[in-house]
């Protein structure tokens, strides 16, 4: 073996891994990984926000969240935060395991996203509208990169769409694009905002994050 393919052997490229809550905390280089998480979560709650302030259409699990909160007396932020931990129920029939990340963003999401919205307003000018979505859809792209590349487990609705993967055999892209039409149909039913900026996100989120979690997939040592 020539001393180029030994150093591409060595250097291979960190593996997302599917680690239980234990494994996930004996895994290593854990400060990082929790500080990784924080931040992803809280740039994840601040991305929401921006689109909302943006107004030109929200992410479609907000559409849900907005539709919600014509409903009952809660805050957007809140709204996330209950819709998760009712999602989380969903697991419990698809035997999906829960991991730091799946709590922590079932808390930290919703706080984020309340607390960037008490300090933005919405502008004025359609170009910084346009500006704020874009931004936001960007954004939740790097935090989302950050969040799973911490190694720290997934969140509720991305367990959700694995479970149900996992469950119905369907490919993940059917699954998510079915539970984000669900979701979104069902928010408009109950008032939700919809519009380019839900289009948007659709059809960038997957692609941005996946071409940032190379940069910020935390690699682990050998278990």
């Amino acid at each position: 073996m020539t001393e180029t393919a030994t150093t591409a052997t060595t250097h291979a490229a960190p593996v997302l891994l599917d680690l239980g809550p234990v494994a996930q905390v004996r895994a290593g280089r854990l400060p990082r990984r929790l500080c990784q998480l924080t931040v992803g979560l809280v740039l994840y709650g601040a991305s929401l926000a921006m689109m909302v302030r943006g107004d030109l259409g929200l992410a479609p699990w907000d559409v849900l969240h907005s539709g919600l909160i014509q409903h009952v007396p809660l805050s957007l932020g809140q709204a996330v935060v209950v819709t998760s931990f009712v999602v989380l129920l969903l697991w419990v029939p698809l035997r999906e395991v829960p991991g730091i990340a799946t709590i922590a963003n079932a808390l930290v999401v919703g706080f984020s996203a309340d607390a960037t919205l008490a300090l933005l307003r919405r502008p004025e000018a359609l170009w910084a509208e346009v500006a704020l979505t874009v931004g936001g859809v960007l954004l939740c792209g790097f935090a989302t990169a950050l969040y799973i590349g911490a190694q720290l487990g997934r969140g509720p609705r991305d367990g959700l769409m694995t479970g149900l993967h996992r469950r119905t055999g369907l490919s993940i892209r059917l699954v998510r694009t079915g539970l984000e039409i669900a979701v979104v149909l069902i928010g408009l039913a109950l008032g939700g905002v919809a519009g380019l900026g839900t289009v948007l996100f659709a059809l960038a989120i997957g692609p941005v994050a996946q071409a940032l979690m190379p940069r910020f997939l935390v690699e682990l040592p050998p278990r």
